[in-house]
């Protein structure tokens, strides 16, 4: 354990510590090396084959920002805030485009490429070069987006800053998200797949692949490449029987198939009305 995770594991621990100005300092420490891209909240594990490691302390140190920092006003042409959080700046700089009026907290990280249209962006979360963030979409918390992910119109990704041991909605390079879709509660979705529009994905939403002659069924995972619509199961009450929301698996990316690929002709390749 470094030095600056025990600092802020005490400081978790006792929240009297937030008095000194070492605490603070390194809890100020740790937002800017999320704001620059240095640490992750979580990252892939070199330890094991699409694993993911979720750093917990850093969490905490995201909870502990909040009470160290006072409200002010923040003018920003016509508008104005008033929040305890700076926005992000030098978008130049990262080599980040930034369409009015997105918003971005200082303490995410903005990797180059990056393409924001009006949408946001909170403290902790990762978004990897050349993603595109599509109008009114937001991404939550120390949500971890990868590199060449499209997360479409009004798409909400969730954020996780408790519990700490939760883990934070994951979504791998190459991904398509489409319109309306959601994703929260430390859902994981794999390198390239496709999610349609509208498909709702939480810790424990039942995800179903069709696609043999006996289902498969994953609980808020989607595994790599796979084209994911909106479906529903059958599930019995006590008042009786309802149909309930899932995720359905129906096919598999092709590998002719440009990973640039707009939705609706992923889905038009699994015979999908669109």
């Amino acid at each position: 354990m470094t030095d600056l995770q025990q600092t802020i594991e005490a400081a978790w621990n006792d929240r009297s510590l937030l008095q000194q100005a070492t605490t603070t300092e390194a809890i100020q420490h740790v937002i800017e090396e999320l704001d620059k891209g240095r640490l992750r909240v979580a990252q892939p594990a070199t330890d094991r084959e699409g694993g993911w490691l979720v750093n917990d302390w850093v969490k905490k140190a995201v909870i502990l920002y909040f009470p160290i920092r006072q409200m002010e006003t923040i003018e920003v042409g016509p508008f104005e805030f008033r929040d305890k959080m700076r926005l992000k700046t030098n978008y130049e700089q990262q080599g980040v485009r930034v369409v009015p009026p997105a918003v971005a907290r200082y303490g995410a990280y903005l990797a180059p490429g990056v393409i924001m249209m009006p949408s946001y962006v909170n403290i902790g979360a990762w978004v990897g070069e050349g993603t595109m963030v599509d109008t009114w979409a937001t991404v939550g918390s120390c949500a971890q987006i990868g590199a060449g992910v499209h997360l479409s119109g009004g798409v909400g990704i969730g954020g996780v800053l408790e519990p700490v041991q939760a883990a934070p909605v994951i979504i791998e390079d190459g991904a398509f998200v489409g319109s309306r879709s959601i994703l929260v509660e430390g859902c994981f979705v794999g390198k390239e797949a496709v999610i349609g529009a509208g498909v709702t994905i939480t810790g424990s939403t039942k995800i179903i692949d069709v696609t043999g002659s006996q289902p498969i069924e994953y609980k808020g995972t989607v595994p790599a490449r796979s084209v994911v619509i909106p479906g529903s199961y059958a599930k019995q009450f006590p008042a009786g029987e309802y149909h309930v929301p899932c995720a359905l698996i129906i096919g598999q990316r092709k590998p002719s198939t440009d990973l640039k690929t707009s939705l609706n002709d992923a889905l038009r390749e699994h015979n999908v009305a669109v």
